[in-house]
């Protein structure tokens, strides 16, 4: 299972403010999202998501890379920025895909509770739809590529 990691208020902040979803929020929004995340550790080849199982948590990746796998079949690779395991929280759905660390990954985690109080800041949940959107976008795209 993942290790949570304890790090200093000025340099959550800092991080906060380095992850594309947060850009442009206020200090005060950033304080807020601290309260809701936790910093994580995977090491390569550890599982952050289960096609299938139920979703308890998100995760926004801060470094590292993780492979994507629907059906046992790589269909993205993640990196710093990437949100990954929202889908079965805001649809309360099982899991639609193993994410995979692939080299040490070092994530912020949300739980369902966390991730709705973050969609309601508006600058956030716009960022968040668009991440959607775009992902949306590439999974129609990939499939149309495969059935050609």
């Amino acid at each position: 299972m993942f290790t949570k990691k304890r790090i200093t208020p000025k340099s959550k902040l800092d991080l906060l403010r380095s992850v594309p979803l947060f850009a442009g929020c206020t200090d005060k929004e950033l304080s807020f999202i601290d309260r809701l995340v936790d910093e994580v550790e995977f090491h390569p080849d550890e599982a952050l998501t289960t096609e299938g199982s139920i979703g308890r948590e998100c995760f926004i990746v801060l470094d590292g890379e993780a492979a994507v796998l629907a059906g046992g079949v790589e269909v993205a690779t993640v990196g710093p920025g990437s949100l990954v395991g929202e889908m079965a929280i805001l649809e309360h759905q099982p899991r639609s895909a193993t994410v995979v660390a692939r080299t040490p990954l070092r994530v912020l985690a949300l739980d369902t509770r966390g991730l709705l109080s973050l969609v309601v800041q508006e600058r956030v949940a716009a960022k968040l739809l668009r991440d959607l959107s775009f992902r949306l976008r590439a999974a129609t795209a990939l499939a149309v590529t495969r059935a050609s």
